[in-house]
């Protein structure tokens, strides 16, 4: 099969915790042809949508080596299956690629379904959820903060479309850069930011729990640095083996006709003690970390599964 994977530039990846990586080489492994291009190098023309990519091999299972092949124009109707795997922001420049990637009308399988993913940004998918995430607001309203600050003591504030930990703060209202925080979240953008209540538990790490097809096949605990509230790898969380509880679950049972209805195949979701907390579903991440824990090839599961 001919594949293409919509994705940062390879030269930009971490080769050591990348997640598309392994997808590709496991793709690799089964005789497919792989092609990876940015979402930057998406064309529409004469009623069809193209991209401008590479045909990639790998040399070896650590990814450090690898042959690009000569540039070629893709018609992206002609591909058995994308991948979109571009990490966010989640900005008008994703949010323009996936409307050129429902422009394909053909057999051509996409994971994640690009209508599935402009609708389902990770920190507003779970609100279709409200018994499953803490006491949450969205707002830019001062007051409204503040009513929320008081009535909840510690909160989290994070940006609505932020990703990996940027710009995560903790927060409270006696604290004396409360007011300094919120002035930077109002001005950095004209976008809402989001608010939810402290949840201790998050000492101990929150769970990535991994996802197919809505069912969970993996999880692992990242445990977050000292003094550091982000359990994100790339900010210093440690991941350690966890185990799934009936709660966990229960989550999972709960949103799984969600994620399936929107073609949400490979999903990655992160709970703090009882709490879910995200949706991730434009580029989940933690493959190699899982493969590392349990020897669980998460790659070879999707490719299985789809």
């Amino acid at each position: 099969m001919k594949i293409g994977f919509q994705m940062d530039y390879i030269s930009d990846l971490n080769f050591k915790t990348d997640s598309t990586l392994p997808i590709i080489f496991e793709s690799q492994k089964r005789n497919n042809i792989n092609y990876i291009y940015h979402p930057n190098e998406i064309i529409y023309k004469k009623n069809s949508t193209y991209a401008i990519g590479y045909p990639i091999k790998f040399l070896s299972s650590d990814f450090k080596k690898y042959n690009l092949g000569l540039k070629k124009t893709l018609l992206l109707n002609s591909l058995d299956y994308i991948f979109i795997r571009k990490d966010p922001p989640y900005d008008t420049a994703y949010i323009s690629s996936m409307h050129m990637l429902e422009q394909l009308h053909s057999k051509t399988k996409i994971i994640n379904n690009p209508r599935g993913i402009r609708n389902s940004p990770e920190k507003l998918l779970m609100l279709n959820f409200p018994r499953l995430i803490p006491p949450t607001i969205i707002t830019r309203s001062v007051d409204e903060v503040k009513k929320f600050s008081k009535n909840h003591k510690k909160c989290v504030i994070k940006p609505l479309y932020g990703n990996g930990g940027d710009s995560v703060f903790l927060f409270d209202i006696k604290d004396f850069n409360y007011n300094q925080i919120l002035e930077n979240f109002l001005s950095r953008s004209n976008e809402p930011f989001i608010i939810q209540k402290y949840l201790p538990q998050i000492i101990k790490g929150d769970k990535r729990i991994i996802l197919i097809n809505g069912d969970p096949v993996a999880a692992i605990r990242r445990v977050p640095a000292k003094n550091e509230i982000r359990s994100n790898i790339h900010v210093g969380g440690v991941v350690k083996k966890t185990t799934l509880t009936k709660r966990d679950i229960f989550i999972c049972k709960s949103i799984k006709n969600t994620l399936v209805s929107n073609g949400l195949i490979f999903v990655g979701i992160d709970v703090i003690g009882d709490f879910l907390t995200e949706i991730n579903v434009t580029s989940p991440t933690c493959i190699q970390e899982i493969k590392a824990l349990y020897k669980t090839d998460l790659a070879k599961i999707i490719w299985d599964n789809i």
